[in-house]
């Protein structure tokens, strides 16, 4: 077993594995002076239920492009932040996406809700601006419809239905499976992956309950009374919300005294998660992609920097959300210094279906949709208090 830190807690996990072919030519500093800034937005949730979350991946994107500035930064220029606050709310969301087309920035970063980057991919690409998510899954973000150039670091929900299928199927041998969905893109999203992904294992499983909530909700009793009433195995938690909605999911799903194993969505149990619900995450079962101090991240020279730089900033480790949006960075900087180029359609076509180096996830390959492609750690909560985990193989 390998001992860990995530946040401020201890984390005990096996090793994970990763991802190999497009150079960035390097540049030395003393190209900066040769032009003026180049701005890139970010727009994820700065307040609200997801606000903690949305301001970790922001502090992540400007310690990258510190980084990339101290080698150089992209086309010989200084790179600085531009950010902005969408309140997890769409209509918000398309708002600051109209903002930074008139900061005039070369790409934006954005996504933590996936509602609120659906909202936001049209505008951003009928100005012709190159648009990178960080964190939302929901698939329709790749379908070409509201950004025909779209590229997304975190995993999917098409990625995901497959890993939780297998943790209901053949990890716990569940039977009769329920759902606390989130009703949005994301969440129903989720929901259907899974259970068609249920259905393609051709093993017995019946749907017991369903129960949808929206992304603010923090009081789930009565759902949860429907739950404990309907007798699950295994019971899905699909909640985006993991500075409130999710943390205050786990506490009553324990204070309700429900027997069924509860399963978090992938990517949903985070540091966040851990500091409010505490001992009640113990049994917790779930799955994520990057984990800061774990093989194979430990052993790529950019994370190992990364990681350095944001303890020193927060005084504790990225969490999952903070590494997509600083890889999201590098990648973009990769493609433009690679193709000498700021434009949309140029640096997309070098990254999707390509391999791009030297990120903070290693060389990372993209799908030809630009999706980026993962490996999966499934993991149980042995201890909430101090956030141990065990991988389940």
């Amino acid at each position: 077993m390998i001992r860990t830190r995530l946040g401020r807690r201890h984390f005990t996990l096996g090793a994970a594995a990763g991802a190999a072919s497009l150079a960035a030519p390097g540049l030395v500093p003393s190209a900066l002076a040769q032009g003026e800034p180049i701005k890139v937005g970010t727009i994820f949730p700065l307040s609200g239920p997801a606000g903690p979350n949305g301001q970790a991946v922001t502090s992540a994107v400007k310690i990258a492009a510190e980084m990339i500035n101290a080698k150089g930064g992209v086309l010989g220029r200084k790179i600085v932040v531009v950010a902005k606050d969408d309140e997890s709310t769409p209509a918000v969301g398309v708002t600051r996406a109209n903002e930074m087309v008139a900061e005039k920035v070369a790409v934006v970063i954005e996504g933590w809700n996936s509602p609120v980057t659906l909202a936001e991919q049209p505008v951003l690409a009928r100005a012709n601006i190159l648009d990178i998510t960080a964190v939302s899954k929901a698939d329709p973000i790749l379908s070409g419809q509201g950004n025909p150039y779209a590229i997304r670091l975190n995993s999917s929900n098409g990625q995901d239905g497959a890993v939780i299928a297998d943790i209901l199927i053949n990890k716990l041998g569940a039977k009769r499976i329920g759902f606390l969905t989130q009703n949005d893109a994301y969440g129903n999203g989720a929901q259907a992956v899974i259970e068609a992904e249920l259905n393609k294992l051709g093993k017995p499983w019946e749907k017991v309950v369903v129960e949808q909530f929206p992304f603010k909700q923090t009081d789930f009793r009565v759902s949860l009374a429907n739950v404990k009433q309907a007798k699950p195995d295994a019971v899905v938690g699909i909640n985006a919300a993991e500075s409130s909605g999710m943390p205050a999911l786990i506490q009553q799903y324990r204070q309700a005294g429900i027997e069924g194993t509860f399963v978090g969505a992938v990517g949903t149990i985070l540091p966040t998660v851990f500091r409010i619900a505490g001992e009640a995450m113990t049994g917790v079962i779930s799955a994520d992609i990057y984990f800061p101090d774990l093989p194979p991240f430990d052993g790529i020279k950019e994370n190992v920097a990364f990681v350095e730089a944001y303890k020193k900033e927060h005084k504790e480790a990225p969490d999952k959300g903070a590494a997509m949006g600083a890889a999201a960075l590098e990648v973009w900087a990769s493609a433009a210094n690679a193709t000498k180029s700021l434009d949309r359609k140029t640096v997309a076509e070098a990254i999707r279906g390509k391999t791009v180096p030297g990120t903070i996830l290693g060389d990372v390959a993209f799908e030809p949709n630009g999706q980026a492609r993962h490996k999966h750690t499934i993991f149980k909560v042995v201890d909430g208090k101090t956030a141990k985990l065990e991988v389940l193989k």
